[in-house]
C-alpha cells in the first residue's frame, strides 16, 4: 500500500471515528476530513469536482435539492397534515398499525420513486403524526429508512447501486423486478415482524388522543387546494421523468430539478418558505463524505479490497456469490454503498462479464452485489442516502438519532435480511436453473 492510500485510510478511520462518537458535529468532520484529503495530495481540484470515479456526486447532490424545494412546496398545502389523519384513521390510532402502514408504503413507495425521494416525502408525515398522538417519532423514521432500502432494492430506480450495476452489466428494469422482486417482498414481511420485536411492542396506545385523532376531519387540513393540484401534476411529471429514465436520458437529479423549478414558479411562494425544508447541512455532510470515500478510491484503497476479494473466488460461483453478498454488506455499511458499488462494479464485469445472457450461477453474483450493498445501507447511519437524509431531517425537528442508534438497530436488520438473502440466492441460481 502507498504513502498515499496509508494516509487517506488514516483521515478517512479518523472521520469515521469522530462521526460515530458525536463528539463533533458530523457536517464539520466529513468537510474536515475532505480538506485533509485534499492537503495532504490525495485528490486535487479536478478530483474533487469533475470526476465521476473520485469526487462529490452531482447527480445525488442536486437530487437530494430538488426534491427537498418540492417537499417544501408542498408542505405550504396541508397535504402532509392529510396523509398523516388518513393514515391514522387507517390504523385506527394503533400505533404499531400505523408504523406498519407507514413501512409498507414506504417500501412500495421507493420501488416505484427512489429511496431518497419517498424518505423527503414520507418524514414530515411521520412528525405530524407522532405529534397528534403525543408518540416518540425516532422507532418510525428508522423503520422508514430502513424500509426504504428494503423497498428501493426491488426495482432498477429504487436504489442509486442499482442504476450503477444496471448500466454496468446491462441489466433492464424487468431484469431486477423479475430477480429482486421476489425476495424483497420476503424480506418486507420479514422486516415487519423485526420492527414489531425493536419498537412495536414498547409502544403505547392513548385511547384519548387516538378518539380525538378519529374525530378530525382530514379534507380541513387541505390550506390551499389549488397549489396542491398543481403540485400533484407537477410530482406526477417528477415521478413519470424518473420511470421513464431509459427512454429520455434525462439524470434524475435534472428531473429533480425541473421539479423544483416548476413548483417555485407555480407557487409564486416568497424564497424563505420553500426553502425551509432544504437540508443544507445533510448536502454538505454528502459533499465532505463523498470526498473522503473518492480520495480511498483514487489511492486505490477499495479496489485493492475488492481485487482481493474477487482473486480469491475464481470459478467457485457460489462462494463468490456469497462472499459479495456478505462482503457488500459489511462495506456498505462502512462506506457509502453509492461509491462502493461504483468500485466493485467493473471487477465483477470483469469476473463474469455482462449480466444480460449470462448463465444464473455467473448471473447470481450481480444479483448478490445489489442486494449485498442495498441491504447492508441499513447498517449504518452513513450506510445508505436515505439513512443520512433521515437522520438530518430528525435532528432539524429536535428528535435527534445518534449513529449508535440507528447502528444498534440497523445491524440487526442487516443481519437478519442478509441470511434470509443467502438461501435465496443459493436456490434461485444454483438450485433451480
Amino acid at each position: 500500500m502507498t504513502v498515499s492510500a496509508v494516509l487517506a485510510v488514516v483521515v478517512f478511520a479518523g472521520a469515521y471515528v469522530l462521526i460515530a462518537s458525536e463528539k463533533v458535529n458530523r457536517t464539520a468532520v466529513a468537510l474536515g476530513g475532505a480538506a485533509l484529503m485534499v492537503l495532504i495530495g490525495v485528490v486535487r481540484g479536478g478530483d474533487v469536482f469533475f470526476s465521476e470515479e473520485t469526487g462529490v456526486d452531482w447527480n445525488v447532490i442536486f437530487l437530494l435539492l430538488g426534491m427537498m424545494v418540492i417537499v417544501g412546496v408542498l408542505r405550504q398545502t396541508g397535504v402532509f397534515e392529510f396523509v398523516a389523519i388518513w393514515a391514522a384513521q387507517r390504523a385506527r390510532a394503533r400505533p404499531f398499525r400505523m408504523m406498519a402502514l407507514l413501512i409498507v408504503i414506504t417500501a412500495v413507495a421507493s420501488a416505484l420513486l427512489d429511496n431518497v425521494t419517498t424518505v423527503l416525502l414520507v418524514a414530515p408525515v411521520t412528525l405530524l403524526l407522532c405529534d397528534r398522538l403525543a408518540l416518540a417519532p425516532v422507532p418510525f423514521l428508522l423503520a422508514e429508512a430502513m424500509a426504504s432500502n428494503i423497498g428501493g432494492t426491488a426495482t432498477l430506480i429504487g436504489d442509486p447501486p442499482n442504476i450503477i450495476i444496471a448500466s454496468r452489466a446491462g441489466l433492464t428494469f424487468n431484469d431486477f423486478l423479475v430477480n429482486l422482486a421476489p425476495i424483497v417482498v420476503v424480506l418486507l414481511g420479514v422486516f415487519l415482524a423485526l420492527a414489531w420485536l425493536l419498537w412495536g411492542r414498547r409502544m403505547v396506545y392513548d385511547p384519548e388522543r387516538a378518539a380525538s385523532v378519529m374525530a378530525l376531519t382530514p379534507r380541513e387540513t387541505i390550506a390551499d387546494a389549488r397549489l396542491l393540484r398543481r403540485m400533484l401534476v407537477v410530482l406526477g411529471l417528477v415521478l413519470l421523468g424518473f420511470l421513464t429514465h431509459n427512454l429520455t436520458h434525462l439524470e434524475p437529479s435534472l428531473v429533480a430539478l425541473l421539479g423544483a423549478g416548476a413548483s417555485v414558479l407555480l407557487s409564486r411562494l416568497p424564497s424563505d418558505e420553500y426553502l425551509e425544508d432544504v437540508e443544507w447541512e445533510t448536502l454538505l455532510f454528502f459533499a465532505g463524505l463523498f470526498v473522503m470515500v473518492g480520495a480511498l478510491v483514487k489511492a486505490g484503497v477499495i479496489s485493492e479490497l475488492a481485487s482481493s476479494l474477487t482473486s480469491a473466488i475464481g470459478d467457485n460461483y457460489l462462494p463468490a456469490a456469497l462472499g459479495i453478498l456478505g462482503g457488500s454488506a459489511v462495506l456498505s455499511g462502512i462506506v457509502d454503498n453509492i461509491p462502493y458499488v461504483a468500485t466493485m462494479a467493473p471487477l465483477v464485469h470483469d469476473l463474469v462479464g455482462p449480466g444480460a445472457g449470462l448463465p444464473p450461477a455467473q448471473q447470481s453474483l450481480w444479483w448478490a452485489l445489489a442486494l449485498g450493498a442495498d441491504l447492508g445501507g441499513n447498517a449504518t447511519a452513513i450506510g445508505a442516502s436515505a439513512n443520512v437524509v433521515i437522520t438530518g431531517i430528525a435532528r432539524r425537528n429536535d428528535h435527534p438519532i445518534s449513529f449508535w442508534t440507528f447502528t444498534r438497530y440497523g445491524l440487526v436488520v442487516t443481519a437478519v435480511t442478509i441470511a434470509v438473502c443467502i438461501p435465496y440466492v443459493w436456490i434461485r441460481y444454483f438450485v433451480v436453473t
